[in-house]
C-alpha cells in the first residue's frame, strides 16, 4: 500500500492530437485540487479507491470548512485566468467543467452554507468506517485496523463538528443526526464482532477501546444535540431567489424553476393516466387502488429472499442488455447486492448505489436495500416484485452501476469530481422506460409500477421546487405524497425529509430522463439512419457524469473529441 497522498499517481487525459501551450497547466492546477481534496476529506480518499487516508476522519472544524471555501476561491481564480485560447480544444472543454463544478461547489458552500445550520457528523463517521467494512479492496485485518484509527479519532472529530455551529441548528435535521447517532453504535458493533473473529488479542483490546470511545463520543454528541433543540429553528427553505440561483447554476439547458415545475406537473398528469391504462389492463373491473394493493402484496415472505430477488432482477437485466446489443458492458465489473446499514436507513428509505472506486485494483459497485424504515409494519410491501424490477434496472443494469463503472474509466479528474445529478438520475429513470422499450419485463404490472416511480419522480419535482419556495410544509408535503404515489407514510416522511437538504436534486431525477429522451430525439433526427442506440448509449457513458448540456455538445461534436482516452 502507498504510504503517502503525494505517491498516488492520478489520472489525466492524453495529450491531444494537436495540444495547446497551456493543457498542462490546466492539468496541474486541477489535480492541486483533487489532491487537497483527498487530504481534507479522507472519506472522499477511501470512496476514490486511494488508501492512504484510510486512518484518518479529517478536520470537521468551522475554520476548516471556511479554508475550504477560501481554497476553492483561489482556484476558480487561477482557473479562469487561464486563457482558453492557448488550450486544446479537449483542454478548453475540460476548463468549463471545472469552472461549472467549482461555482456550484462554492454556492453551495458559501451561499446556501447548509454546513453551519445541520450536523452531519454521524453520516460523515458512519460512511468512514462503511467503506472500509464492506469494501473488500484488501485483508480484513488491514481494514480493521483502518478502521479503529477511524474510530480513535471520534471523539476529536465530533468537537470540531460542534464548532460549526455559531448559528441557530435547524431542528427538523438536528433530529435527524440525533436519530442517526442512536442507530451509530450498531454499525461500530458490527466492525467490533468481524475484528474479533480474525483479529488477534492485541488488536482486538484496540479495537474494544476504539469503540468504547466512540460509543461514548456520540452518546455526548447526541445530548448536544438535543441541547441545541430549544434554541433551533423551523426555517430550512432555500427561497425563491435563492432556489432560481442554483437552477441557473446547474445548466440545465437554459431551462428556469417554472419550466421545471411545469414539466413536474405534466409528468404528473401523463404517469397518472398511463398507470390507470396499466392497472385495467391488469383487472378490468377493479379500482386502481386495489390493483395496486395486490401488486404490493405479492413480494418475497422475508427481507433475505427479497435481496435475493433483486439481484437475480439486476441479472436478468444485464443479460437483457447483452442480448439485445443495447449498450457497451465492461468486462470485469462487478457489484454486490446489500441490507442498507441501519445509519442510513432514515435518509435511504428504498435503495441507493456505492459507485466503483475508480482508483481500486478491483473495483466493485455497492447496491444497498432498505429492509424498513422503523421497523414500520407493511415494510415488504414496498419490495413487490414488480418494484425489485424497476429498481434494479435504475441502481444496477444499465442504471447506476453500469454508469459509473464506465464513466469512472475517463482519465479526467474533473469529470470525477463532477456532480450532475440530472444525468446520474436521470439515467437511472431513462435506463427504466428503454429497458421496457426494448422488451425487459413488459407485463402490465411492471409497467404499472414502472408509472408510480415517474409519479414518485413528478412529485419529487413539485415538491422540491414548492418546499424550497416556501410553499408546502414538511407535513403537507408528505400528506400529499402518500396521497399521489400510496407509499407508506414512514417511507414518504424519509423522502420529504431528505428533501428538506438537497434542494434542486430530488427534481433533477424525471427532469433528467426528460432531457435525456429529447436529447435521443435530436440525435436520431440529427443522424437519421446512421443512428445507433447502441452507440448513443456508449457515448454518453464514455463521457462521464456531466450535465446533459455538456454531453450534448459533445454529441455535436463542438467541442473536440468526446473523450480524451
Amino acid at each position: 500500500m502507498t504510504q503517502s497522498l503525494s505517491e498516488v499517481a492520478l489520472t489525466r487525459p492524453e495529450p491531444a492530437a494537436v495540444p495547446g501551450p497551456l493543457d498542462d497547466r490546466l492539468y496541474d492546477v486541477v489535480e492541486a485540487r483533487f489532491r487537497r481534496m483527498l487530504r481534507n476529506e479522507p472519506v472522499l480518499a477511501t470512496a476514490s479507491g486511494i488508501h492512504t487516508e484510510d486512518g484518518r476522519l479529517g478536520d470537521g472544524s468551522r475554520d476548516a470548512a471556511l479554508q475550504e471555501i477560501a481554497d476553492d476561491r483561489d482556484h476558480l481564480t487561477a482557473i479562469e485566468a487561464i486563457d482558453p485560447g492557448s488550450l486544446s480544444a479537449e483542454a478548453a472543454f475540460e476548463r468549463e467543467i471545472e469552472i461549472h463544478n467549482v461555482r456550484r461547489s462554492l454556492f453551495a458552500a458559501d451561499v446556501i452554507r447548509t454546513w453551519e445550520r445541520r450536523s452531519t457528523a454521524m453520516d460523515g463517521v458512519g460512511t468512514s468506517l462503511f467503506l472500509l467494512f464492506a469494501r473488500d479492496f484488501g485483508p480484513l485485518e488491514e481494514r480493521l485496523e483502518s478502521i479503529a484509527s477511524r474510530l480513535e479519532g471520534v471523539p476529536k472529530h465530533l468537537d470540531e463538528h460542534r464548532t460549526r455551529a455559531v448559528v441557530p441548528q435547524v431542528r427538523l435535521w438536528q433530529q435527524l443526526e440525533i436519530d442517526a447517532a442512536a442507530e451509530l453504535p450498531t454499525l461500530f458493533g458490527d466492525a467490533l464482532a468481524a475484528g474479533r473473529r480474525v483479529l488477534d488479542a492485541t488488536a482486538v483490546r484496540r479495537l474494544e477501546r476504539a469503540v468504547e470511545s466512540a460509543t461514548k463520543a456520540v452518546a455526548d454528541y447526541s445530548g448536544w444535540l438535543s441541547a441545541s433543540l430549544e434554541k433551533g429553528v423551523d426555517d430550512w427553505a432555500l427561497g425563491r431567489e435563492r432556489f432560481d440561483e442554483l437552477v441557473a447554476l446547474r445548466a440545465f439547458d437554459g431551462l428556469e424553476a417554472d419550466a421545471i415545475l411545469d414539466i413536474g406537473w405534466g409528468q404528473l398528469a401523463e404517469a397518472r393516466a398511463a398507470r390507470a391504462a396499466a392497472a385495467r389492463e391488469i383487472d378490468p373491473d377493479a379500482v386502481e387502488a386495489t390493483v395496486i394493493d395486490r401488486i404490493k402484496e405479492d413480494h418475497p415472505a422475508t427481507f433475505d429472499q427479497a435481496l435475493d430477488a433483486y439481484r437475480d432482477a439486476m441479472l436478468r437485466a444485464r443479460a437483457h442488455l447483452i442480448e439485445h446489443d443495447l449498450v457497451t458492458v465492461p468486462a470485469g465489473e462487478r457489484i454486490e447486492v446489500i441490507a442498507t446499514p441501519d445509519y442510513l436507513r432514515r435518509v435511504i428509505p428504498f435503495a441507493a448505489y456505492f459507485e466503483p472506486p475508480k482508483f481500486d485494483r478491483d473495483p466493485s459497485g455497492i447496491y444497498v436495500v432498505t429492509p424498513s424504515v422503523g421497523a414500520a409494519a407493511g415494510a415488504m410491501r414496498e419490495h413487490n416484485y414488480s418494484s425489485i424490477s424497476n429498481t434494479s434496472i435504475h441502481e444496477a443494469y444499465p442504471g447506476h452501476h453500469l454508469q459509473l463503472s464506465v464513466g469512472s474509466a475517463h482519465p479526467s479528474l474533473t469529470r470525477l469530481t463532477t456532480d450532475a445529478p440530472e444525468f446520474v438520475e436521470g439515467w437511472g429513470m431513462y435506463s427504466e422506460q428503454m429497458m421496457r422499450e426494448q422488451g425487459f419485463d413488459t407485463a402490465p404490472r411492471f409497467r404499472l409500477n414502472m408509472y408510480t416511480d415517474v409519479i414518485w419522480r413528478a412529485c419529487r419535482i413539485v415538491l422540491d421546487v414548492r418546499m424550497h419556495r416556501g410553499e408546502l410544509s414538511v407535513d403537507e408535503a408528505v400528506a400529499w405524497l402518500v396521497e399521489q404515489t400510496s407509499f407508506e407514510e414512514p417511507n414518504a416522511r424519509a423522502e420529504v425529509h431528505r428533501y428538506t437538504y438537497t434542494p434542486t436534486y430530488q427534481l433533477s431525477y424525471l427532469l433528467g430522463k426528460v432531457l435525456l429522451l429529447q436529447l435521443r430525439a435530436d440525435e436520431e433526427r440529427r443522424l437519421g439512419d446512421a443512428f445507433s442506440l447502441r452507440a448513443f448509449h456508449d457515448g454518453l457513458l464514455d463521457s462521464g457524469s456531466l450535465p446533459i448540456s455538456f454531453h450534448r455538445r459533445l454529441l455535436a461534436g463542438r467541442t473536440g473529441l468526446a473523450a480524451s482516452r
